[in-house]
């Protein structure tokens, strides 16, 4: 029997020297952009070609090249840097990007509109802060999310501990990136074998989320490998481990789909790490390397069955392994003023889909929390709601803190409905090359009208979740919401509904290509009902999973077309 063909990334990343390709050759060449191969290995480096797709049609009309650019990622376990840190990062947003930092929803920082010429300098750049784009993209585990909530306790530490431990851990030991982009002499006696990720690294991307029950912020169950610390007051008995979540599908293709990930063990404090390299090496020898749409960790627990998964698991793990014990996660609001526990305060700061950035007719966040990390130097933490937590905040500064942020017109918690608090949208156009259509930019039209229907039928102060993404990948975890609003193609949105708040539940499709101009009032008959028969407390995303499908489609007009 023939064996399977291999995807072309695999054959590009087994004959690549350890990543490096032809990376150095190209950035030396000049121009603006690089080869399919450069592109793909530039991932594991943390960085995405992209171009403009608002001039690409007009550039090509025209007869010019398209305005090539690239998007830059740093590594920053549980979203946590400096002041001094994040001042650096600032900079570079001016002297290499366009201008703006991205928060993504994976707790990390992205740059955008990166030259070629100035990329490997802002990876330098980068380094010099302390922190690093290696591994923040590619087939590899990428930035390892963790609860970003700042209390000064036992468990707390032990979740922010474990992520940076992991995050070293799991790095590859390749040392192309520091030859390629920090100046380091190659060293013919070192040894750079993959002993964990193996020649071909991983055969897709792989992500990890680490917390504690009452923070799932970070949407535990969306990982590859969903890691929930369990404690008895502040001692750890161990970790809940969950395998196979992942958010990403393509339209019309059955055999893609989101899915949270399973709790299958757990595993006592000593062995977290050795469990952790045994997902992966299960990862690494059956994830599907000829097919990339099916290759996350999630189809091999659906094809080959949850007691293979367990017998296999087991066998890398070297023993068997206790079942997982039960959980109950929620999601704490980290927003606005909050007594950290050691006599500090932290403040949860809103950042519209995590653009930092000086808008003409906007609030100029980026001046304001500059002004603030230059007088305060409160350290930094990215959320998964892509919001910044402003931390170590001595409680005398704290009407200097706030007095700054208004005087710069920046939207603070207070202001915001509980929805609008916990929105969140992905890049998507212009700079995504597999966007459909628009989200980022529509995020405030978006949250602006469901808040007005909200208030309408007086659910202005229900918590729920919205998420919006210009594909079906899932970026801005869009299936493990109570609402998802995901792009279907330019200009049409298709409408999920019926998850849960607390990250536990998926959402189903109920309507299939929605005209931009509908998508809000679409929410308007399932509002009308929520309030008028749903249940004493019940989320929305409840209440459309209790009634279901078929009811809820009952509420429309009869041309409305559905899943």
């Amino acid at each position: 029997m023939a064996e399977p063909k291999l995807s072309a990334v695999e054959t590009l990343k087994r004959e690549s020297r350890g990543l490096r390709g032809r990376i150095a050759e190209e950035l030396a060449e000049g121009g603006i952009q690089v080869s399919e191969d450069t592109y793909q290995l530039l991932k594991f480096h943390g960085s995405y070609e992209q171009f403009d797709r608002d001039t690409a049609t007009l550039r090509k009309q025209h007869g010019h090249e398209k305005e090539y650019q690239f998007m830059l990622r740093v590594r920053m376990p549980g979203g946590r840097l400096t002041a001094r840190q994040y001042l650096l990062l600032d900079a570079l947003a001016n002297d290499r990007g366009n201008g703006t930092i991205r928060l993504t929803t994976r707790q990390g920082i992205q740059f955008h509109g990166i030259l070629k010429g100035d990329l490997q300098p802002a990876i330098a750049a980068v380094n010099d802060s302390l922190l690093t784009t290696m591994s923040a993209c590619g087939d590899v585990v990428r930035n390892i999310t963790a609860s970003p909530t700042p209390r000064r306790d036992a468990r707390h530490a032990r979740v922010a501990e474990d992520a940076f431990r992991l995050s070293e851990h799991l790095k590859p030991k390749s040392r192309a990136y520091y030859q390629l982009f920090l100046g380091e002499a190659p060293d013919a006696g070192a040894d750079e074998t993959e002993t964990l990720y193996g020649p071909t690294y991983l055969p897709r991307k792989f992500k990890v989320g680490i917390t504690i029950e009452d923070d799932n912020t970070i949407d535990v169950l969306t990982n590859d490998l969903g890691i929930v610390a369990l404690f008895e007051g502040d001692t750890l008995l161990g970790y809940n481990i969950a395998l196979g979540g992942g958010l990403g599908m393509t339209h019309n293709n059955a055999r893609t789909y989101p899915r949270l990930a399973t709790p299958l063990a757990f595993v006592p404090p000593e062995d977290l790490v050795a469990m952790v390299d045994a997902v992966i090496k299960l990862q690494r020898d059956y994830g599907d390397r000829t097919n990339r749409r099916r290759a996350r960790l999630k189809y091999v627990l659906d094809d080959r069955g949850l007691d293979w998964v367990r017998e296999t698991l087991a066998a890398y793990f070297g023993k068997p392994f206790a079942p997982a014990r039960p959980m109950r996660l929620a999601v704490p609001s980290l927003l606005g003023w909050h007594a950290q526990g050691d006599g500090k305060l932290w403040l949860g700061v809103p950042v519209a889909s995590g653009r930092v950035a000086d808008p003409e007719d906007g609030p100029r966040i980026r001046t304001a929390l500059r002004a603030i990390a230059e007088r305060f130097a409160p350290d930094f933490t990215v959320t998964p709601q892509q919001d910044v937590l402003l931390t170590d905040i001595d409680p005398r500064d704290r009407g200097a803190i706030e007095a700054l942020l208004r005087a710069h017109g920046v939207v603070l918690a207070d202001a915001l409905s509980p929805m609008a608090q916990f929105a969140l949208s992905c890049p998507a156009l212009p700079t995504c090359g597999l966007a459909l259509t628009e989200a980022e930019r529509i995020h405030g039209e978006i949250v602006g009208g469901v808040d007005a229907l909200l208030a309408k039928y007086g659910l202005a102060d229900r918590r729920l979740s919205l998420r919006i993404t210009g594909c079906p990948n899932g970026c801005a975890r869009t299936y493990a919401g109570d609402i998802g609003i995901v792009g279907r193609m330019p200009g049409f949105y298709a409408i999920f509904v019926g998850g849960d708040f607390e990250g536990t539940r998926l959402n189903f499709k109920l309507l299939e290509k929605v005209p931009h101009a509908e998508v809000i009032p679409s929410f308007e008959p399932l509002f009308a009902a929520w309030a008028a028969a749903g249940l004493p407390g019940e989320g929305f995303g409840d209440f459309c999973a209790r009634l279901g499908s078929q009811a809820l489609l009952a509420l429309y007009p009869a041309q409305r077309s559905a899943a």
